[in-house]
């Protein structure tokens, strides 16, 4: 059943500070039409340059991910991405009057908790899904990060982290499908380790860090007060006490799941990967990941989806059909010259795949374009519903004794057309269960793997014979 796009009932304002440069910034996440994917806009530069959320337009991963379009960069994108990601929000366009996404608490919560609020606009078009075929490996030997996406029938990831110490360990977290999103990741906030933050200082970043929009996290037991005052002094936060007691986390912050740092990684990952452009369906596995793996690992899916779908869909035409000819036959009231299907491959609960080959020889072509034979919109449409009629009729007893009628044709788009040599493969799924003898399907006609034609068509099944 095809699932629907949608985007935000209406627009949601967040104010707060970047957590590298420090500076105040108003967010505004706002709808957007179908299709328009994300899409961030700095209106306060001249011209209100757009950057869309695309892998290959980040051109920085140090401590986040930022990217960069039309002269104009933004920072630390990764948090709201996900929480758009992961409450399945397909298209917003993302306002922000500063080059840094606020870090609120250092999680996606607050973005999550503004989504909900203001709810969800349905919109017309299908939510398309990148599929994964098979497995698809990367690696960064260097820095230890590996990456496998597999085949699997919904948004999966599981994560490994590893940091060789003694305060974090091994830690795994995962997500069996996206709804655990809001409960069990949502909230996780961004850490550090104590001993990296004389670096980050140094190098200009963390200028709008705070023990309340990250964890930081200390696996040394010889750490000074002094140089805890020397180091607060260095990030600007003279005024903040700060306690230590041992090895853990610093004025014992208390985590949220034992797990947290493991699992705000993977909340990063979901962040980063939604840079694809589309929606996956995926097992993401990732072990030691961080922005740079995520990305280069995120432009490799995608490229793979580009090529996959420059290749098209591919049906197995080779294997014994679920139905022949003569079967067919026995289930649908039609007859040559109107019977369109030539055979039936599969049937499942919800969709079916059948097959009309074009051949010079049928008795439309004498008249229809004599010399530039086009087999005409109306016989694909007509093929299809057979198809459809055949799916509708094999979930009845005796289908010989039923008819299948039209009732409503819906969002025809031909695309491109067909000519005898043509193979069409039609696939069609249920968009609603049947009830009553009613059967709503939308399909979609392929030839070389590439979509011709596409409809969606509602019909009734009629007990009309003894």
């Amino acid at each position: 059943m095809a699932e629907k796009q949608r985007t935000l009932k209406e627009a949601i304002v967040f104010e707060g500070i970047g957590l590298h440069t420090g500076e105040k910034v108003t967010l505004e996440i706002c709808p957007a039409p179908e299709n328009h994917g994300y899409k961030f806009q700095r209106v306060d530069l001249e011209g209100q340059p757009i950057i869309k959320a695309d892998a290959d337009l980040v051109v920085a991963t140090d401590r986040g991910t930022t990217l960069e379009q039309n002269g104009a960069k933004v920072y630390t994108t990764e948090h709201v991405l996900a929480a758009l990601y992961g409450m399945q929000v397909d298209n917003a366009l993302i306002k922000v009057n500063a080059p840094e996404i606020p870090i609120m608490d250092g999680s996606s919560l607050l973005f999550v908790q503004g989504i909900e609020k203001v709810g969800y606009q349905e919109q017309e078009a299908d939510r398309e899904y990148y599929e994964l075929t098979e497995n698809i490996p990367w690696e960064d030997l260097e820095k230890g990060t590996e990456f496998l996406a597999i085949p699997y029938p919904e948004y999966r990831i599981t994560v490994m982290v590893d940091y060789n110490s003694p305060v974090l360990g091994t830690q795994h977290a995962h997500i069996y499908k996206l709804d655990e999103f809001k409960d069990n990741i949502a909230k996780c906030r961004t850490f550090v380790f104590l001993r990296e933050l004389e670096f980050l200082a140094k190098n200009n970043l963390i200028k709008g860090g705070d023990l309340d929009n990250a964890i930081v996290l200390v696996d040394r037991t010889d750490v000074s007060q002094e140089e805890l005052n020397r180091l607060a002094k260095m990030l600007g936060k003279e005024e903040l006490k700060i306690s230590l007691d041992g090895i853990g986390v610093l004025n014992s912050t208390k985590l949220q799941f034992e797990n947290e740092p493991a699992r705000h990684k993977l909340l990063d990952i979901i962040g980063d990967l939604a840079l694809i452009g589309k929606p996956i369906k995926a097992h993401i596995l990732g072990a030691r990941p961080g922005h740079s793996g995520n990305v280069r690992f995120a432009k490799v899916l995608k490229e793979h989806f580009k090529q996959k779908e420059k290749e098209g869909k591919k049906f197995d035409l080779t294997k014994e059909p679920l139905y022949n000819i003569n079967d067919i036959e026995k289930m649908l009231p039609h007859r040559y010259p109107f019977l369109l299907v030539d055979k039936v491959m599969e049937i499942t609960e919800d969709s079916i795949i059948g097959v009309k080959n074009i051949t010079m020889n049928e008795p439309q072509f004498t008249g229809h374009f004599p010399g530039n034979p086009v087999f005409p919109g109306v016989l694909q449409i007509e093929a299809m519903a057979q198809i459809g009629g055949v799916f509708a009729l094999s979930k009845v007893d005796e289908p010989h004794l039923y008819s299948t009628y039209f009732m409503k044709i819906d969002n025809v788009k031909f695309k491109q057309k067909i000519i005898p040599g043509d193979t069409i493969v039609f696939e069609l799924n249920l968009l609603s269960p049947i009830r009553r003898g009613l059967v709503n399907m939308g399909g979609k006609a392929y030839v070389n793997g590439k979509v011709v034609m596409e409809a969606e068509m509602l019909a009734q099944v009629v007990k009309d014979k003894e």
